[in-house]
């Protein structure tokens, strides 16, 4: 253990080149780029107020030996207004290790905020279990969309970042949207005779092996019935587009929608106030760097 203890603060605009290299340090499968660009686009969100910008670090000699990337998001859950923070990418050298935990209840005070997890390791299960984080979401539905039937009264649009106006949409979540669809992320909306329902999908990186086809993931709707309803519109549109099965957050198989359900991976937890809702990865880790 090191003779000094190290110091606990909040990440700020000049630490980030460091930071990007901690990360980098630690997670040799991603590359500097791949959290500059993430780091960026968390320096251009707005935030709800008294946020951290990017999340907190644990320094020693003025050098960054450990960080926990927060992501802060106001979001609905039960029709409230939530301050949620999504915590990304906790690393912490070997050497300093033993003031981990400490590291990460210090930045994880806050009553008022729900903190929530959604690419736990899983050897980090048991830890979050222990700092009292409960599972929300436990595994994985792997759908399949064009094999659903009906739809053909639906039509699907496509947001850009440049769409000025999509009818029937509120402009709250057109711009939630639009952002996404700026990161790189595919943002639709799938018309009725009488609605706009919106939606968005990552792409899942090539280093997933366990899929042997293109795949996307389900990153925002209002509810997974929304995605049931209009699975066989959407399941055309992304099959033509070489995407034939789309991933959800479950804790079960989906009725409604072909597909496998499995708990191998997906795993999400929370703790604070209120739960998160299965289908709403937006503005989390998975839009803004990438999954």
């Amino acid at each position: 253990m090191p003779a000094v203890k190290p110091r606990f603060r909040e990440i700020q605009e000049s630490d980030v080149e460091a930071i990007a290299d901690l990360l980098t340090r630690g997670f040799v499968y991603r590359s500097r780029d791949y959290w500059m660009r993430g780091l960026r686009r968390q320096g251009a969100r707005s935030l709800p107020q008294d946020a951290p910008r990017y999340g907190y670090l644990m320094e020693n000699d003025v050098k960054p030996v450990g960080c926990l990337l927060q992501i802060y998001s106001t979001r609905t859950i039960d029709g409230q207004a939530a301050i949620c923070c999504n915590n990304s990418s906790w690393y912490v050298d070997p050497e300093f290790r033993n003031y981990a935990a400490l590291f990460a209840s210090m930045t994880q005070k806050r009553k008022d905020v729900t903190y929530f997890n959604v690419t736990p390791a899983t050897q980090t299960w048991p830890i979050l279990e222990a700092q009292g984080f409960k599972i929300y979401c436990r595994g994985l539905y792997f759908s399949f969309p064009a094999l659903s039937r009906g739809g053909a009264d639906m039509q699907v649009e496509v947001v850009t970042p440049d769409t000025a106006s999509i009818a029937g949409l509120p402009d709250d979540e057109l711009a939630v949207l639009k952002r996404h669809a700026s990161y790189g992320c595919l943002s639709l909306v799938c018309r009725t005779a009488i609605e706009a329902i919106p939606f968005i999908f990552f792409s899942l990186r090539k280093r997933r092996g366990i899929i042997p086809l293109p795949a996307l993931q389900l990153g925002f709707c209002h509810e997974i019935p929304d995605y049931v309803r209009c699975a066989a519109a959407i399941g055309r549109y992304l099959l033509w587009r070489g995407s034939p099965i789309v991933i959800l957050d479950a804790n079960g198989p989906i009725a409604g929608v072909a597909g496998v359900y499995s708990e191998a991976r997906g795993r999400k937890y929370f703790k604070g106030p209120q739960q998160p809702r299965l289908g709403d990865l937006a503005d989390t880790e998975l839009a803004i760097f990438g999954m």
